[in-house]
């Protein structure tokens, strides 16, 4: 289709992925080859992280631009087998611009037990993450992958029974911090479990945090003069 995509216009989306990558490799979110990174580039273009390639080691030329039917539009390399559950996240939700997929050892834990990360233990976890559901076992890289994650994207995050774990969100960072959020959470749960087990926020404390998320979202913006 002729189809530019080194231009100057994606170097800085594609710099960001790279980023996220050196990231999720350095913080121990995947080792060897695991896990995907994508991002919506257009209204029909994508950049998976190819496969085979170390996320740590990644570099923007290496990204794999597609459509979104999975086509590959420029290049020599393969994309992600896990792109077609990274486009049906997309085809979903249109306002995701980002899709992380990772083996985070302690969510990756929780979705091997097929349990989900829903623990109201702390108020981040109430209002940053909400509950994290798991998606029934789906062989990875087949078509049963992106048919098994549509009934649970409602939230920011969902496990893959005995696989890893995937967030999205409007952002690289956004979806990077829901991943970090996601394993936190698991981690914490394991923790307070192994000291005999703790006190969830009960439902008024909840509801009562939920009356501060607009305030919460007001100081994550800039701050204007007069404030």
């Amino acid at each position: 289709m002729g189809l530019d995509t080194n231009g100057d216009q994606y170097a800085g989306l594609k710099d960001a992925v790279v980023e996220i990558g050196r990231r999720m490799y350095e913080r121990g979110h995947v080792i060897s080859n695991d896990g995907n990174i994508s991002v919506r580039a257009g209204d029909n273009l994508f950049f998976v992280t190819p496969s085979g390639i170390s996320k740590g080691r990644l570099s923007a030329a290496m990204l794999v631009p597609v459509d979104g039917e999975g086509r590959v539009l420029a290049g020599d390399r393969h994309a992600s087998s896990e792109a077609p559950m990274h486009l049906e996240v997309y085809r979903q939700k249109p306002d995701v611009h980002a899709v992380i997929h990772a083996h985070s050892l302690y969510a990756t834990a929780f979705a091997v037990a097929r349990r989900p990360i829903d623990e109201p233990y702390a108020p981040e976890l109430v209002l940053g993450l909400g509950p994290v559901p798991v998606a029934p076992f789906a062989l990875p890289s087949t078509d049963e992958v992106p048919a098994s994650i549509v009934p649970y994207l409602d939230g920011h995050a969902l496990l893959l029974a005995n696989h890893g774990v995937l967030t999205w969100g409007q952002t690289l960072d956004q979806a990077f911090d829901y991943l970090e959020q996601a394993e936190y959470a698991a981690r914490l749960i394991l923790t307070v479990e192994q000291m005999g087990g703790g006190v969830k926020l009960d439902a008024d404390i909840q509801a009562r945090l939920f009356t501060l998320a607009g305030n919460y979202k007001k100081l994550a913006g800039k701050r204007d003069a007069q404030s």
